[in-house]
């Protein structure tokens, strides 16, 4: 729903991509069918299902108000660097695109982690939040962005255009479940379908 620019800028160019969704989406009671939902997603973002996985925590169950443990985030996240080698970690920003509590949870749960670790060895990248109004302006904020990106004050900054866009509709798709008329229009307007903003993390 959000980081599809990423993701296809990354595959594109043959990059391995793990993903790591640390819920299952059970909140409704439909945990299974939506763990499927993403695989099928992911596959048709051209990322194979054995390098999608899924964490159904009893303290990581999704919905407002249910708050995440930092701690426990960072460590199911530090096994997952230690189990596939990974290099680079792109997650939400201390907003989380929506306001979610859970990604924002996710954010510090990474943020913890960098704290408690101090590993050098790895990049930590955020996808930037923005107001209503770019959120909501399709392609146009790639301009916006871009010219965002250029002011140092803003800190290290990447624009990844997403050459695939029609990918974004294929991929929200597969969530049958939550494939709902809002979400429908939310691809088509957001500008998180045709562009990501990632600031590194220092």
């Amino acid at each position: 729903m959000f980081f599809t620019p990423t993701i296809n800028f990354l595959t594109s160019r043959g990059h391995y991509v793990q993903i790591l969704c640390l819920s299952n989406g059970d909140a409704d009671g439909k945990g299974n069918i939506r763990k499927q939902e993403l695989f099928q997603a992911c596959v048709s973002l051209k990322v194979p299902m054995q390098q999608v996985k899924t964490v159904n925590h009893p303290d990581l169950q999704d919905g407002f108000g249910k708050v995440w443990n930092h701690n426990l985030l960072a460590n199911i996240i530090e096994e997952e660097i230690t189990s596939h080698c990974i290099d680079m970690i792109i997650t939400f920003d201390k907003y989380g695109v929506s306001g979610h509590c859970n990604h924002r949870d996710v954010h510090y749960g990474v943020c913890k982690l960098l704290h408690d670790t101090s590993r050098g060895d790895i990049e930590v990248w955020e996808l930037v939040s923005t107001n209503i109004l770019r959120k909501y302006s399709g392609p146009i904020d790639i301009w916006l962005s871009m010219f965002w990106a250029m002011l140092p004050s803003n800190g290290t900054i990447q624009c990844l255009v997403n050459e695939q866009s029609r990918r974004s509709f294929t991929a929200m798709a597969q969530h049958k479940s939550q494939w709902v008329w809002f979400r429908k229009l939310f691809v088509v307007l957001s500008s998180y379908t045709y562009l990501n903003t990632i600031r590194k993390i220092k």
